[in-house]
């Protein structure tokens, strides 16, 4: 019977994967978690620690920080570096010269993820100056940091702190301002002489911790680190994703806060039908906090560490009993806590939401700038069965003439859920099927796991094994855990060797099947371990350098991101964008593609939640995500599928997924109406993506999102702060989803002093008010904003692919002043050329009743040239008096005809718009459209 027990263990969990929902009890709370449990149970004032030794060293303030009660096993190095653009960087480490007891280990800090060229940008310290703060007792060291900008070290009480010196020195940011920082130092168990002797071993709960069946070992000790840090004149705080909450944080300890209140969790956990407004942590972690207050201030705080952290949100009167003192200047505290690593923290000024983004994003870099192809619409399903169903249903969307661009395969196209392979019944012809798909300039995407078959016959467990590739137990063997093929392996990618040796897997020769067009999605890779605790890996793995996994969890799927992508740009010669889907997130994932929000479900709660957890990505540099259109789990009824469909067309990712045990649901399956709405719905992302495509690339050399919270765009309006169900698409575009079933009104906030123009029907309404307007079935509310340009493209082919020559609609909606701007950015939609200046990148202007096309790219002498001619076919006048018969162009010196014409060519309905008619100007000139 023996060797039926590893069948039906596999059995036992991959049903648990599919049958069973969210049970809490399988993960671990903050009191079953020994870091968090000590540290939550801190009490303010409790540091003792000082800075000694303050001097200058390789252009940073350095100094040691010691115990008043000398009792610490060794000290700590602090250091502090100034970067451009107000970016202030606190490091604090063990000291590893400190001879009695020397560190049996150095601790993991997180390679690969800030970019070089920050590094470029430091600014030297040359002298420090001393100073007695008002209102501060001891003397405190002063750094200048940008102008307007101090950053202050405190010396005792131990404090390190921004301030705004045009505000009259009130502080921006603190860490330790209420005494919580502490340390936990590594340390090496001592054999005991005698059974009392516990003084140098503490509790056998040191060295290793329980859960249900797992026991975790720490051959170091504890060494966790906590700290609070303060949000000075803030209203809220956002970030820190990923958890299925509002948008705006709420307290998780304080006064009128249920006593076992759970922190907000960073762990990255394999998590399905996740519980709506929990603070439990999902697929992802971003340690990264947004304040924002009155006036439209903003200030941030990062703290790059991949061990799991628990982050509480305090509310107010929290320390009321603390007996610390302090300067009362309104703020929002916070407490993080994190089970390893180092303190490597960065502090961003802002001083807007704007500011702070492009801060962290200078840090840990800029999001990929995307194939043209992978904006637009995506199918997906677990699973398409045989190449026989994947032809039936690309050729329904062209029946119901529905455009896409890509069609995903799951797990169940592999050969025995061995990656890199084809099921040879199912899949007998990859290559041929994926060419068909070509033909029509669509492509496809099939899922590559972290987790690898142990089997001998399979090549690339065989390769690993020999190489030793593989993440090792605690034992140092090969661990081995439970996922989809079964007994399975784990690569170890924070091995930059193992990583290049990955990417070279996606070569044409060994991804035997694979062609061009084919692209890929890293699912599981938090990485998921059916038996393992929590559903992942244990904390005691192995990795390169004696590094344990407790140190590196939360950045194991980044750098498996890291790798796929890298393999696929390798693929194509160093000039092909790769498209890569992550489900685990990091700092820096923006760099290396896209991901989602995981395995949602069916219903209408998570229809709402999808919109502040996206928004909550944006903020913290992940531009290109999105949620489950639809919901992954369950079966949605049509109303919800349509209407998540109208919302999910302006999220940033744009793909419909669904579950094996679902029903089918592709959009023809609902009736015709429900296929109008839905064909009309995906209509509506076809036609934007010009302007998605424009904002892709300001997210590619600014870090600003695609996807953004009202007060990011209207950061002074006090109304917006609280709103996160509705959002903008970048600075133009409103728009408010419809969250409840059979809605008969939506109540909309439209910010600002200028008018708003339904995108649909040009009507008007006042901005600075909220508006009760009908729920049409036909769309969401979106609207376009008084002063801006949009370009569209309104002729509907069978995929993006298929538009690239298509002509282009200028929409022109007019604000008080009747003006607008807008700009326009064009390249090839998939190579690197773009990098040598080859696009086309226009700002449109129109005043005084002259329309202006002004080219913004900067003059190139490189021999990469990019070139179009693409025409202008439309330019539409929202609010513009109908009277004007015809307008001029020059250079040409060409009269075109003025008349009114429909705001939408499909779909749209209302009064007709002022509309200048087959212009003609190539879309790459200067010119001008004067209206006589």
């Amino acid at each position: 019977m023996k060797p039926l027990a590893p069948l039906l263990l596999s059995l036992l969990f991959l049903t648990s994967q599919t049958v069973l929902s969210f049970k809490r009890e399988e993960f671990r709370n903050c009191h079953q978690t020994p870091f968090c449990k000590r540290s939550r149970a801190r009490s303010p004032g409790a540091c003792t620690l000082t800075p000694h030794s303050i001097s200058i060293s390789n252009g940073d303030l350095t100094a040691t920080l010691l115990s008043k009660n000398d009792d610490q096993i060794r000290p700590l190095i602090l250091s502090l570096s100034v970067y451009q653009d107000g970016i202030l960087r606190l490091k604090i480490d063990e000291d590893y010269d400190h001879p009695d007891p020397a560190a049996p280990k150095r601790r993991f800090q997180v390679p690969d993820v800030i970019v070089p060229e920050f590094e470029s940008k430091k600014l030297w310290l040359h002298r420090l100056s001393t100073e007695t703060v008002d209102g501060e007792s001891s003397p405190s060291t002063v750094v200048y940091l940008s102008d307007g900008y101090d950053a202050v070290l405190r010396h005792d009480p131990f404090e390190i702190y921004i301030r705004d010196k045009k505000s009259g020195n009130q502080k921006l940011i603190s860490l330790n301002s209420h005494q919580l920082f502490d340390f936990e130092q590594l340390r090496v168990k001592q054999e005991k002489q005698d059974s009392d002797d516990t003084e140098d071993n503490g509790s056998d709960d040191n060295w290793e911790e329980r859960f249900r069946s797992h026991t975790d070992k720490r051959p170091y000790g504890p060494q966790s680190i906590s700290f609070d840090v303060s949000f000075y004149n803030a209203e809220f705080v956002s970030g820190i994703p990923e958890h299925a909450t509002s948008l705006a944080l709420k307290p998780t300890r304080g006064p009128g806060v249920e006593k076992d209140s759970e922190p907000y969790r960073l762990f990255n956990l394999d998590v399905f039908e996740y519980l709506n407004e929990s603070p439990f942590g999902l697929y992802g972690s971003i340690p990264l906090m947004i304040s924002h207050g009155k006036e439209g201030r903003s200030a941030g705080f990062f703290w790059l560490n991949a061990a799991e952290m628990q982050i509480d949100v305090l509310g107010d009167g929290w320390d009321a009993e603390s007996g610390i003192e302090l300067v009362k200047q309104k703020s929002i505290d916070t407490f993080w806590m994190s089970e390893a690593g180092i303190v490597d923290a960065f502090f961003f000024v802002g001083p807007g939401p704007k500011d702070v983004v492009k801060q962290y994003t200078s840090v840990t870099g800029r999001p990929s700038m995307p194939q043209l192809f992978s904006i637009a619409y995506h199918q997906c399903r677990w699973n398409y069965r045989d190449e026989e169903d994947v032809a039936n249903v690309d050729a329904k969307f062209d029946e119901h003439d529905i455009p896409y661009d890509v069609l995903w395969l799951d797990i169940e196209h592999t050969d025995g859920k061995r990656y890199f392979t084809w099921d040879p019944v199912l899949f007998p012809n990859p290559e041929e099927m994926q060419k068909k798909l070509a033909a029509k300039g669509r492509h496809m995407v099939t899922i590559v796991d972290p987790h690898i078959k142990r089997d001998d016959s399979f090549s690339l467990h065989k390769e690993a094994t020999e190489k030793g590739y593989y993440v090792k137990d605690a034992s140092e063997k090969d661990f081995d855990g439970w996922c989809w093929p079964g007994s399975s392996s784990y690569l170890d990618m924070v091995n930059t060797e193992i990583r290049s040796w990955w990417g070279d897997k996606f070569s044409y020769e060994n991804y035997v099947g694979s062609t061009p067009s084919l692209y890929i999605w890293n699912d599981m890779n938090e990485p998921s371990v059916f038996n393992g605790p929590e559903v992942t890996m244990p904390r005691d793995a192995l990795h390169h350098g004696g590094i344990e996994h407790r140190e590196l969890h939360n950045a194991y799927g980044y750098y498996f991101h890291m790798a796929t992508s890298n393999g696929l740009l390798k693929r194509g010669g160093g000039n092909d964008r790769p498209f890569v889907l992550s489900r685990a997130f990091f700092p820096g994932s923006q760099r290396y593609g896209s991901v989602w929000t995981g395995d949602n479900t069916a219903d209408w709660d998570h229809l709402r939640v999808s919109v502040p957890m996206i928004l909550t990505l944006g903020l913290t540099g992940i531009s290109f995500s999105g949620a489950d259109v639809g919901g992954f789990f369950g079966n949605p009824e049509p109303e919800l599928l349509v209407r998540w469909y109208q919302l999910g067309a302006f999220y940033p990712f744009f793909r419909a997924h669904a579950h094996q045990d679902t029903k089918r649901r592709e959009p023809w399956l609902f009736g015709e109406k429900n296929t109008r709405l839905i064909r009309e719905a995906i209509r509506v992302r076809y036609m934007l993506l010009p302007y998605f495509y424009t904002l892709f690339r300001e997210a590619n050399t600014t870090g600003l999102p695609v996807m953004r919270p009202l007060w990011m765009e209207f950061p002074s309006d006090e109304t917006t702060f609280s709103n996160d169900e509705a959002f903008m698409v970048g600075s133009s575009l409103l728009v408010q989803g419809i969250y409840t079933e059979r809605a008969k009104y939506a109540s909309v906030y439209l910010p600002g002093k200028e008018l708003w123009y339904d995108i649909r029907t040009g009507a008007t309404y006042k901005g600075g008010k909220t508006h009760k307007l009908v729920a049409s079935e036909e769309s969401v509310p979106a609207f376009q904003r008084a002063g801006t340009i949009i370009p569209r493209k309104d002729r509907l082919r069978r995929s993006s692919t298929q538009m690239v020559n298509d002509p282009y609609t200028l929409v022109i909606a007019l604000n008080s002043s009747q003006a607008a701007e807008g700009e326009l950015y064009i390249d090839d939609g998939k190579s690197y050329e773009f990098l040598q200046g080859a696009f086309i990148h226009r700002r449109f202007v129109f005043a005084n009743g002259k329309l202006t096309s002004i080219n913004l790219a900067p003059s190139s002498t490189s021999k990469s040239q990019f070139s179009s001619t693409c025409i202008i076919e439309r330019i539409i006048l929202l609010g513009y008096s109908p009277g004007p018969k015809n307008a001029l162009i020059e250079p040409a010196n060409q009269e075109v005809q003025v008349e009114l014409g429909p705001l939408m060519l499909e779909g749209g309905r209302g009064s007709s718009v002022v509309t200048i008619r087959k212009p003609a100007v190539q879309v790459s000139d200067d010119w001008t459209i004067k209206i006589l």
